[in-house]
């Protein structure tokens, strides 16, 4: 089967033809509906990040005691690009960084086995041993804060761990965390001259609460100026049990707890804080799976949010602070917008056509996109910042095909043949040179699916959107449109074209005709003309810059702050403070979130939450 018998076919078998436009449609806006929607594209990165802490430990311990041994471990695995590692104070940060063609679950996995296997040669006093893994799926989506100024920590911290209970129970969400606020701990301050007399080692109190302790958080136990970390295995259900916890039989005597101790509960030392404009905060954030709907995700999400809210004590109050889904809106309707306006500009230039043959070509945009956007869906992609760039670049070449189609329609219409013939004649008359024109204008993104590395993944979506985009066009100009346009179209035109075709030749004569005959008189001067203006044009390269993306249009920013090595969280929350008190008073500030000792919570994939240190902090501002 040629080209020219698909267009006969198309208008021949109206009914099939009918039956496949609506079906077209239909499909078109359901995957519209359906298709997930997110503010990036989802990515796995062949990364692992390890971060380990050891308290104490100076950077050249650090290199020595962890970082050699985690390189040298890891270093034996298949496909190493790349290992970049950091030692500070207290902290190791080894970034482990694969062939973008190996499968990243998999080599974190690897990753994970590796260190798990060197854990019991590692220093005994590491406090923290993460293993992350990059994917931008795994940025927040929402992020809310409970604030006050009187209620005590353990109101807080019960109220979020409440929270974010209920917001894990909602379809799509991955995981929902606290951040913010000191964690409590059950805290056992030993008398050290009654366990002298009993003739008690501080290892037996030890042994004993952390035996039966794993309900409740365990916490240290101080005896004079030692202090000893107290983990948890067992089962208390309160406070009084840690109390009546037998510690053995000393003298003819059943010595308990209570005897030699008081337990109470207590604030773990503070190591990270928050505060929403200026006001202690606690910070809940939640993110999604892959494959989901933002918008959706987000509705479950406050539908949570506005049940809990007025269960609130009434020092408490709730503040909805990051969304999302606010960008996402935000570029949608920027491709509502620029669909308005391509299609009311293609309906200007289509004019001289007239008012039927425009009306046929503009079908060729609502359709090819619902074409498009059904592909996109099918093949896992997403409505993102980058597939709807490439919507948007598309709505202009989607009617190049339509256009020329139409238009040689009408000039067999002119020619005095009827629509089913002329229908059938044009378009088989100039399929070829369409589908040429089709194929130069996928080629010319074609590319861009090659692109290398970590930029080629995380592009795909939008050439894939102006290749699914651009076929669709053609597919429609091919079959739909001459279908419709042996329906609709004027059997009996004016010979010369309606009133706004006849002004466009007349310019055409005018103005066009007399430049191309100089044009052709001088082929050489038009020649060198020509290269001499596309010469010209690179100059203004170095003055516009290169940049894989434009700058965000974003009305979220980060300030990040870092004082010397050694500050104290103390002296880190004065320069918090100036930078908060100095964005709050921009009338343009909507808020700010304010962290001391980390980095806010991720909500940018390129912007990775760093280790908790004192002398680490970060605003996180929304302008109105």
């Amino acid at each position: 089967m040629n080209l020219s018998s698909i267009s006969a076919f198309a208008v021949r078998n109206w009914q099939f033809t009918l039956v496949v436009f609506a079906m077209l449609v239909a499909v078109g806006l359901n995957a519209f509906n359906s298709i997930p929607r997110a503010e990036d594209p989802d990515m796995k990165g062949p990364f692992a990040i390890v971060n380990v802490a050891l308290p104490g430990a100076d950077p050249a311990d650090i290199e020595k005691l962890i970082i050699r041994p985690i390189e040298d471990a890891v270093n034996r695995l298949d496909d190493l690009d790349e290992i970049k590692s950091r030692a500070e104070d207290g902290l190791a940060i080894i970034q482990v960084q694969f062939d973008w063609s190996t499968d990243p679950d998999k080599k974190y996995d690897d990753v994970v086995r590796e260190i798990n296997a060197l854990r019991p040669t590692l220093p005994a006093g590491i406090r923290r041993l993460d293993i992350n893994k990059f994917r931008t799926s795994l940025t927040n989506v929402v992020q809310v804060a409970l604030v006050s100024e009187t209620a005590p920590n353990r109101v807080l911290e019960d109220l979020a761990d409440d929270l974010t209970d209920e917001i894990y129970r909602v379809p799509g969400v991955r995981d929902a965390e606290a951040w913010g606020l000191p964690r409590s701990e059950v805290r056992v301050s030993i008398n050290f001259g009654r366990l002298a007399n009993l003739g008690i080692p501080v290892t037996a109190v030890a042994n004993a609460v952390g035996a039966d302790a794993a309900e409740l958080p365990g916490g240290p136990i101080h005896a004079g100026a030692r202090r000893f970390n107290l983990k948890t295995a067992g089962g208390y259900d309160s406070i009084e049990g840690i109390r009546n916890t037998v510690i053995g039989n000393f003298g003819g005597n059943i010595v308990r707890v209570r005897d030699v101790a008081e337990v109470s509960w207590a604030t773990e030392e503070a190591t990270y804080l928050g505060w929403y404009n200026g006001e202690r905060a606690v910070f809940v954030t939640a993110n999604q799976k892959e494959a989901q709907n933002v918008f959706d995700v987000r509705n479950g999400i406050y539908r949570v949010l506005d049940e809990f809210e007025p269960h609130l004590p009434p020092d408490v109050r709730m503040e909805r602070a990051f969304d999302q889904t606010v960008s996402v809106s935000h570029r949608l309707s920027r491709l509502y917008l620029d669909f308005t306006i391509a299609v009311s500009l293609v309906a200007i230039t289509l004019l001289p056509l007239g008012f039927r043959a425009a009306g046929i070509v503009m079908v060729s945009i609502p359709l090819s996109l619902a074409i498009g956007v059904a592909l996109l869906d099918f093949f896992g992609f997403s409505l993102n910042q980058l597939s709807i760039a490439g919507l948007v670049l598309a709505l202009g070449l989607l009617v190049d095909d339509s256009i020329v189609v139409v238009e040689n329609i009408e000039r067999h219409l002119r020619e005095g043949k009827k629509r089913y013939e002329a229908a059938i004649a044009a378009t088989s008359q100039i399929s070829l040179a369409v589908v040429g024109c089709t194929a130069v204008l996928i080629l010319a993104f074609l590319p861009l699916l090659f692109l290398p590395g970590g930029a080629g993944k995380f592009t795909r979506s939008l050439p894939i959107s102006v290749l699914f985009t651009v076929s669709a066009s053609l597919l429609v100009a091919l079959t739909i449109i001459p279908f419709l346009a042996s329906r609709l179209l004027s059997d009996k035109p004016h010979p010369e074209g309606n009133v706004f075709l006849r002004i466009v030749m007349r310019g055409i004569h005018t103005i066009y005709r007399p430049l191309l005959h100089i044009a052709l008189g001088w082929p050489r001067a038009t020649t060198f003309a020509a290269m001499l203006v596309c010469v010209a044009s690179l100059t203004l390269v170095p003055r516009i810059g290169f940049s894989l993306f434009p700058p965000a249009d974003s009305r979220q920013f980060l300030v990040q702050i870092e004082t010397p090595q050694g500050t104290s969280l103390q002296e880190t929350k004065k320069a918090l403070d100036y930078v908060t008190e100095t964005l709050r008073a921009r009338p343009e500030i909507d808020w700010v979130i304010s962290n001391l000792g980390r980095s806010n919570p991720q909500i940018y994939y390129n912007e990775s939450a760093r280790e908790q240190r004192a002398n680490k902090a970060e605003a996180f501002a929304q302008m109105a």
